[in-house]
């Protein structure tokens, strides 16, 4: 399943520190040669200050080669940087450690209030912030995060927004938050970059709109870890439409996931899956994979043999995905359920070995299935056990409904069409942001 794996597509918005978890995931599950993860180990770590990970990749690389003196050199250059930047830090750490700044600091609701308290009271000065910030970047690349996410919180308070390193250190924040998988802070930090990007009318369309496919692909750590994760990326990217455009622009793959979470969610299924097969039709052009073919063969094609197949795909898809391993049995399940609500509506009378067979199930695991099925879904239909059937109810549907579904397919397709002359006239790309990009 290789072919399927986006590793490298969404390494391209990431942060190299978020794309360790990545390799390490594929190390595990040995899609790749495992040399070949190593030297992509060894080249993320190139520029980072985490020189002794680096040294052990190096020795299980080459475990016949010393250690380069280029990484030894590096290593002691680290280590003089982190004793002048503890020189620097100690004296504003010191103001930090005082028990009136600490009461301040959790009582105080705005940021310049604290900074004129610091300023008057304990001669705190606006360049201390800068060593902050460099001192918090610093830690942030020896992988230090609990201490890059302590001093960015002083950055992000202490800094006007308008100064250049208050989103440098939002987006420094969040990614810390997410290393250390402390999601609740990690959804409010990237809510926050959110609404930086959204409400800055300084930049151009084009950043802005690079800006946000970052946020696309940052999110994906949060809303598939979040309790509330399925819902909000539904929100954002099919129902925020300048969250969906950048996804149309730049990075039609996030479809993925954005299939994967509403079918995975009961709730809400039902009222987005029209909404969702229309954006699918419409990028089909630019992207798709098994995942998004399962809703076009089910929903548009009305293919089951097709939908069955892919659904067999769609399982190597999710397992070899490190974003969705996680969602493999719900979205079979759901899927099942999907397969099975739509042949019920074009068929009074279903077979359920014919079922069964198309569920990759058993008779008898399928006629269990389906009885809990019909009693929670509180459909109409019943099961007939001695022909092995399951006879559904009429469901006629109005010629006027009818005409209805027509008209909008036809919009659907010309809308399809606009967009098709529309996106072949568009450039693509992403650019790192300036967090990132000052590694």
């Amino acid at each position: 399943m290789a072919e399927f794996d986006l590793t490298t597509t969404l390494g391209q918005y990431l942060d190299r520190h978020l794309v360790f978890p990545l390799l390490e995931f594929l190390t595990v599950k040995g899609l790749y040669d495992e040399k070949e993860m190593l030297r992509g180990k060894l080249e993320l770590l190139s520029n980072t200050n985490m020189v002794d990970f680096a040294m052990d990749v190096h020795r299980t690389l080459y475990p016949d080669q010393n250690v380069p003196h280029a990484l030894k050199d590096k290593r002691q250059e680290v280590v003089n940087q982190l004793k002048g930047l503890q020189g620097k830090i100690k004296s504003i750490t010191d103001i930090f450690e005082i028990q009136e700044v600490q009461r301040q600091i959790q009582t105080s609701r705005d940021g310049r209030q604290l900074y004129d308290f610091l300023s008057k009271e304990h001669g705190f000065k606006h360049d201390m912030i800068t060593t902050l910030y460099d001192y918090a970047q610093f830690q942030y690349k020896c992988g230090n995060y609990s201490g890059a996410a302590e001093f960015l919180y002083f950055v992000r308070v202490l800094t006007p927004p308008s100064d250049r390193n208050f989103l440098n250190a939002c987006w420094g924040k969040l990614a810390s938050e997410i290393l250390m998988q402390n999601w609740d802070i990690a959804l409010d930090d990237l809510n926050k970059v959110k609404d930086l990007i959204d409400n800055n009318t300084y930049t151009s369309d084009l950043m802005t709109l690079q800006q946000r496919t970052w946020v696309i692909h940052w999110s994906l750590f949060v809303y598939f870890n979040h309790s509330k994760g399925r819902d909000l990326i539904i929100d954002q990217f099919l129902y925020t439409p300048t969250y969906l455009n950048a996804i149309q622009t730049t990075c039609p793959h996030v479809l993925r996931y954005l299939t994967t979470a509403v079918i995975t969610n009961k709730a809400r299924r039902r009222a987005v899956l029209k909404d969702l097969v229309k954006v699918i039709q419409q990028e089909s052009y630019t992207y798709k994979d098994p995942i998004t073919e399962f809703v076009q063969c089910l929903f548009v094609d009305f293919d089951f043999d097709g939908a069955q197949k892919k659904l067999r795909e769609c399982e190597g898809v999710l397992y070899n995905d490190f974003f969705l391993v996680a969602c493999l049995e719900d979205f079979i399940e759901n899927a099942r359920l999907l397969i099975f609500e739509a042949f019920c509506r074009i068929h009074e009378c279903i077979s359920i070995n014919m079922l069964a067979e198309k569920l990759n199930m058993s008779p008898d695991d399928a006629e269990r299935w389906i009885v809990n099925l019909i009693r929670n879904a509180r459909l109409d239909a019943k099961i007939d056990s001695k022909l092995g059937h399951v006879v559904m109810g009429t469901q006629a549907v109005s010629p006027y409904q009818q005409v209805i579904e027509k008209t909008k397919n036809l919009s659907f397709k010309s809308q399809a069409l606009a967009l098709n002359i529309e996106k072949k006239l568009g450039n693509r790309g992403g650019q790192d942001n300036q967090w990132a990009g000052q590694e």
